[in-house]
């Protein structure tokens, strides 16, 4: 019961952070690369349909937190969109530079896709204590 409770937690949490990033990227996204003095994309539908794939696994992560125990199933393709965003923008962070916008979120990113990990490895194990 502990465990699942702390992963409930996780995903919830996770899924508030999904839905107020994609929120703002879809809304405002000019609004946010001034902020932060990121030079804009040609077009602002390179970042809003992110944005919107943000909302979808917010709603993902919404069900997994419901219930972790019969939709752990779902966990990797979590794992796997935290990695992608974390390993594209450390690759360009040590290669070539990139804004200081993205960093944090990478670091973001690496640290929860972790905590994924533990959530699926737990829940398969199916220890609670």
């Amino acid at each position: 019961m502990k465990k699942t409770m702390l992963i409930r937690g996780l995903f919830l949490a996770a899924a508030v952070f999904e839905t107020v990033l994609g929120l703002a990227f879809l809304s405002a996204p000019d609004e946010i690369f001034e902020r932060f003095s990121v030079e804009p994309p040609n077009h602002w539908g390179y970042v809003q349909f992110p944005a919107a794939v943000l909302l979808i696994f917010a709603w993902m992560f919404l069900v997994v937190a419901l219930r972790p125990e019969a939709r752990r199933h779902l966990i990797p393709y979590g794992i796997l969109l935290k990695l992608s965003f974390a390993g594209i923008v450390l690759r360009y962070w040590f290669d070539a530079g990139v804004p200081g916008l993205w960093k944090p979120l990478a670091i973001i990113d690496l640290a929860t896709a972790a905590l994924f990990a533990w959530a699926y490895v737990t829940l398969i194990r199916g220890k609670d204590t």
